[in-house]
Parts: structure tokens; sequence; C-alpha cells
């Protein structure tokens, strides 16, 4: 037991892994902020720099990293309406509302509180139940992945604004999207027109730049005559009774976020996209409408995408399987340092277990204390004249999307993403179902010809799996809950049968 807690303290003792992780994190947060630049890729670069350093050096620079640049992209989405990250992209929906009525610092404050919260709480359910969610998640069968793809498409009710119908045509457009390239199973090119460019597909953070970025660049050219809102910055540090008000829903998101983190594949963009069709669907009568600068809407994806962060890390360090892409790549340092990630780790290291839980819980640390500071700074780019802000606006874009993969036909892929939005935003469509789409799409094909194969192509035999296997009968009873509760849903669907 004393090991255990030397070893969960000792990045708090130590002053330089202190000072890693306090510099992973400031890093993550302005990396994080970029669009384009992603924590994946930073943790990617690092490797190669570390790879003669201690090990304990090498996972606290990483793990600050990973803390701060999951909240980093939300301070980009809150006052460009750009997501920094793909897991910040619920947060744009009422964080920029809330900066274009001059709440940008209140909105950023929160958030940074909120983000620590569930950052907090998906370490202590990691350091609590790490090896019963490692299998719980090894249970899960390509159905069940179908499963989740269908239950995140579901969400396109909470994200379509007031157009049920729009919003169902943009989750389709962006599903066609995500599955342009060579198809994963066959790999055969599939909708990619005979272009040698299109065999890798479209990224989805070329579509989000586009979507997100340019297109609101253009809007706001449609718009030059509006003067940008002077924003409140005195108060920044949310008052105790607003965090005691969301604390309820934050936790709720919390186990979300973690959950959903723990599944292999997965990550902070789906669990913020639950997390805010919870907070959509349980609070009933919010201050202000969700899409229009509801705090409701703020706090759900924050609290979720962080919490996923120690849901990522439990089927990585239990069964050495990645809970998303940044943990893959952590993955690969640990084994360039002589580690055997899996279930072995338990055993034979156990002190780089609690190091990671200690050493996360200390990143949330400096999370809050970098995070509540330069708000008053930051939330100055509102201000900034739009004849100064769109031409920079859109030089971050080419620059975030180019540095991707350095190629410039994914520039022009985002430029022309930019346009569609912009014509759709015109036309009052929402870009939220459209990224649902491209990331949940390729998912569930992927997910639902796999679960095919495992039971010979037969249709029968697949709907029957769905109601013998008991995770399996849980989840499509999660389904049809969702679609009996699902009001909007009934009421269009309502409507055309009626018509028809």
């Amino acid at each position: 037991m004393s090991d255990t807690f030397s070893y969960l303290l000792m990045a708090w003792l130590d002053p330089g892994l202190l000072g890693l992780t306090a510099l992973g994190v400031i890093a993550g947060i302005y990396i994080g902020a970029i669009p384009g630049l992603s924590v994946t890729m930073a943790v990617s670069i690092l490797i190669s720099f570390t790879f003669s350093w201690d090990i304990n050096n090498a996972l606290a620079l990483m793990v600050g990293i990973y803390v701060g640049g999951v909240y980093g992209g939300s301070r980009t989405a809150i006052l460009l309406n750009i997501p920094g990250a793909p897991s910040a992209v619920t947060t744009a929906f009422d964080g920029y509302p809330l900066a274009q009525k001059g709440e940008a610092g209140k909105a950023i404050g929160l958030s940074t509180v909120m983000s620590v919260i569930g950052g907090l709480i998906g370490v202590a359910v990691l350091a609590a139940t790490a090896p019963h969610l490692a299998d719980l998640a090894l249970k899960f069968a390509p159905r069940d992945y179908f499963l989740i793809a269908v239950m995140g498409l579901l969400l396109v009710s909470s994200l379509s604004g007031k157009s049920l119908a729009r919003g169902i045509f943009s989750v389709a457009l962006g599903a066609t999207i995500g599955l342009v390239g060579m198809d994963m199973v066959t790999a055969q090119p599939r909708l990619t027109m005979g272009s040698m460019e299109l065999l890798g597909g479209i990224h989805y953070v070329v579509v989000m730049i586009g979507l997100f970025g340019v297109a609101e660049a253009f809007y706001q050219l449609h718009n030059m005559a509006k003067v940008p809102v002077k924003q409140n910055v005195d108060k920044i540090v949310p008052p105790l009774n607003m965090v005691l008000k969301f604390l309820p829903l934050s936790l709720r998101t919390s186990i979300i976020g973690v959950v959903v983190g723990a599944l292999p594949g997965t990550g902070g963009d789906i669990a913020s996209l639950f997390a805010y069709d919870h907070a959509k669907r349980t609070v009933k009568n919010p201050e202000v409408p969700f899409g229009e600068g509801a705090y409701e809407g703020l706090v759900a994806p924050e609290t979720a995408n962080n919490a996923a962060v120690g849901g990522a890390y439990v089927p990585m360090l239990t069964l050495g399987m990645p809970g998303d892409a940044v943990t893959a790549v952590i993955i690969g340092a640990l084994v360039i340092h002589g580690l055997n990630p899996g279930p072995m780790l338990m055993i034979e290291t156990p002190y780089i277990f609690w190091f990671t839980v200690g050493n996360l819980a200390l990143a949330n640390i400096f999370l809050l204390i970098f995070g509540l500071t330069g708000i008053k700074l930051f939330s100055k780019i509102v201000e900034v004249p739009k004849a100064i802000m769109i031409p920079l606006i859109l030089v971050l874009c080419v620059v975030g999307t180019y540095s991707l993969n350095s190629s410039m036909t994914e520039v022009y892929w985002m430029l022309g993403f930019g346009i569609l939005g912009y014509w759709l935003k015109m036309f009052g469509f929402q870009m939220g179902p459209i990224i649902l789409g491209v990331i949940l799409g390729p998912l569930l094909d992927e997910s639902y010809r796999q679960a095919m194969s495992s039971v010979g192509d037969s249709s029968t035999d697949f709907l029957l799996a769905l109601v013998i296997n008991p995770l399996s009968l849980v989840l499509t009873s999660v389904i049809v809950l969702v679609l009996l509760g699902n009001t909007p849903l009934k009421s269009w669907l309502y409507s055309r049968f009626k018509r028809s």
C-alpha cells in the first residue's frame, strides 16, 4: 500500500516531473487551440525526442500535452467558432453564441473548471475500476460498435437546430464524405471518381476546419457591418453557486465520457456528442435554448471529453489496446522504452499504472491553473476588427490543414468545404450533423459489415444476435427507448407518413 501511495505522488514530489508535466499542459493548451495541430501529432513528434529519456520523464510530458490539448480546442471553439480539435466541435454550439453575447471570458472560465472536474472524475474511475472497465470493453463485438454508431446517429435531432429534415440531409452528406477512399474491408476504391489523391479518404479534420473555420470567415464577410461585441472579462472564475448548479450534469456527462473513452477506437469526439445529446434531453428548462448560448450545452461536452482521457487509458494500460489515437501513440512510446502494455503491465510494472494515475491528476491541477490564465488576452481576439480577423482566420485554416499531411490537395478540399459550409449556413443548415456523419459513417459501415460477416451474411442471424447477446440487447433496448422518447424525430416521421 505504501508503495502504491509513493507511486501516486511521484510526479507531485519530483521537481523535474512537476516541471515537465506543467510544460506539457501549457504546450497542449496552445497546440490544441490551433486547428490542424493535433495532440496526436505533438505526442508522435515527442517520441523521437524522448527516446533516450527516463520513462517517467517521457510519460509526464506526454500526459501533460494530452490533458492540455483536449481542453485547448475549446478556446478557439468558443471565441471563433473554429474547434481546435474534433472533441471541441460540440463546445462551439453554445460556446460561440456566448462569445457573441460578450460572455467569452465567463464561458472559458466555466469550461476550464468543468474540464478539470471531468478530468479528475476520469482519473478516479481509472484508478478504481480499470480492470473491470477493461473487461467490459473487451466484450464489445462489431455488432455492439454498430449499435453505438446507430445511437450516435440518433443525435441528429439534438444537433439539427429547428429543422430535423435539414439535419438528416446533413448527417447523410457527412456519412457519404466519411466513406470516400479505399474500402477498409475489400480495399476497393469507393467514391474516389478515379482520383489517386482520394484513395486515402478525406481527413475529418480537413472537413471540420472547412465547415467551421472557412465557412465562418465567409459568413462574417457577409455580415461585415456587424460590430464585434465587447467582451466582459471582469469575472473569469465562475462563482461557486454556478459550479454547484451544473455539478449534477457534469457528473453524469463525466461518466458518459469515461465509458465511451474506455471503448477501444472511440474518444472524446464521440463522448462529447453523446454528452451534449444527454444534456439536451435531460435539461428541461434551460435559461437559454440550446444552440443559442446555453451554459448546459457548454458544460456537458467539456466534462465528457476530458473525462474520456482517463477512460482512454483503461484499455491501453490493462489490455494494450488504444482507447483513441493519442493512446495508440503512447503505446508505441511504452514499447520503445521496453515496457509491455497489456495485462502483464499491471503485474510486471504496476508502478507505471499508479504513476500514470497520479500524473493525470497532477496534469488536471495544472490545467486549472493555466486554463484560468491568459483568458483576458484570449477574449480580446473576438474584439479584433473583422478586416484583420477574417484574413488571419483564413491563414490559420490553411496552415493548420497543410500541417496535417503537407498536402495542398487537402487545402483545396478544405476551401471547398468552406464554400459548401457557407452556402449551407445561409440556408439554415447546421454544421454539427455533417461532422457527426463524417465521424460515425465509417464506424457504422465497417462494424456492420464485420458483424454481418461473423454470422455468414445472414440478416436473420444478425438480428437474432442483437437480442440473444446480453450486451447487444441492452444497447438495442437503449436505441428503442431513445426512439420512443425522441419527440422531434417522432413528429418528423409522423408528418412524413401523414403526407404519404
